[in-house]
């Protein structure tokens, strides 16, 4: 097997017998990360990328199932209200969660059914709160009132649109995104090396102590895109942080398109969209984390990768996403398999 290594740590024993019975999965009621840290090394994961005499190759269900992990909760869309500024929807928010946010009345209107059912309508932000700064400002501090009830707070801002390139009515915690029902947006850049006709992707094992999916494989380089910021030089200074990667490597990523997922589970209505990026790299390059949120690297065949995403989970949910979109482009997954085009489909759903 084809492997470079670059700062791995071992720190699980290698049991493959009792990692691919468990599987890993999520649990379906809880769309929050895991608390502790994956189970898993990297010897266990190329222990199963490896194994190539499962005959699995035209087999799509194994990808069906990590995009239908990242799309759940659809027959719960009603129990959401629109959430509009200037009379322009921009997110949605679930009738529970409106219960907390009921007494903030300079901030929110809440505007309930003519109908006699005293049932929510919509939510707006009140009318007074005139600039994108003071509803910045007035969100905000309604979510630190809020404290526990939104957790993972990380003091990044995302702006918030009607939809993309549109003007920004207000910047909001990322962490909150999701129990506003905004659409957040993230670069995700697969970095391949090409060897002697082969193609390999370099992976991450995320840091043991990430306060999301901590110990799980992900992209060579991904973030969520802040506000002010465009998505080339989001993915430079990503580039950069997580894996070392010089400007002048970094400027030859090549935008190729994205990906898109809606996953509902009891407050939270996520709704993201991954902008994806392929980067050439020199066969001698080797990645070195400077942020502290990488453990470890290898260089992955890439027929390897796609056998881990086929067969565990892994990967952190959405990096499959972005893989598979990969895949497609690369020619790994072709017309001759079955539902082809459905899956292809299922990788936009926003």
């Amino acid at each position: 097997m084809a492997t470079t290594t670059a700062a791995a740590r071992w720190s699980f024993p290698a049991r493959l017998q009792l990692l691919t019975s468990r599987r890993f999965c999520f649990p379906a009621s809880s769309a929050a990360p895991p608390s502790s840290v994956a189970g898993f090394s990297w010897a266990d994961a190329l222990r199963v990328a490896g194994d190539g005499g499962r005959g699995d190759e035209s087999d799509l269900s194994g990808y069906f199932r990590k995009v239908k992990s990242c799309n759940r909760g659809m027959d719960k869309k009603g129990q959401f209200v629109k959430f509009s500024v200037e009379d322009q929807v921009v997110g949605y928010i679930h009738k529970g969660f409106i219960e907390h946010i009921r007494d903030f009345h300079d901030v929110f209107t809440i505007v309930m059914d003519d109908n006699g059912s005293n049932t929510v309508e919509h939510v707006s932000l009140q009318s007074s709160l005139r600039t994108p700064e003071d509803r910045t400002h007035a969100i905000g501090s309604v979510i630190k009132s809020l404290g526990e009830l939104i957790p993972g707070i990380r003091n990044e801002l995302y702006p918030v649109t009607s939809s993309y390139g549109m003007p920004v009515y207000f910047s909001l915690e990322r962490a909150a995104a999701p129990y506003f029902g905004i659409k957040a947006y993230g670069v995700h850049m697969n970095g391949y090396v090409e060897k002697d006709g082969q193609k390999f992707l370099w992976i991450g094992k995320r840091s043991d102590v990430k306060q999301t999916y901590p110990g799980m494989l992900d992209h060579l380089v991904a973030g969520g895109l802040p506000y002010g910021m465009s998505c080339k030089e989001n993915i430079i200074k990503e580039c950069e942080e997580e894996a070392g990667i010089t400007r002048s490597i970094s400027t030859n990523a090549t935008s190729v398109g994205a990906v898109s997922y809606m996953d509902i589970e009891g407050f939270r209505y996520k709704r993201d969209v991954l902008f994806c990026y392929d980067l050439q790299l020199p066969a001698d390059f080797v990645p070195n984390n400077e942020d502290g949120e990488v453990d470890s690297f290898r260089l992955v065949p890439v027929i390897h990768a796609a056998n881990i995403i086929r067969r565990t989970d892994f990967f952190k949910p959405n990096c499959n996403l972005v893989i598979i979109d990969f895949l497609f482009r690369h020619g790994y997954i072709n017309p001759d398999s079955r539902c082809y085009l459905d899956l292809l489909q299922s990788l936009r759903s926003v």
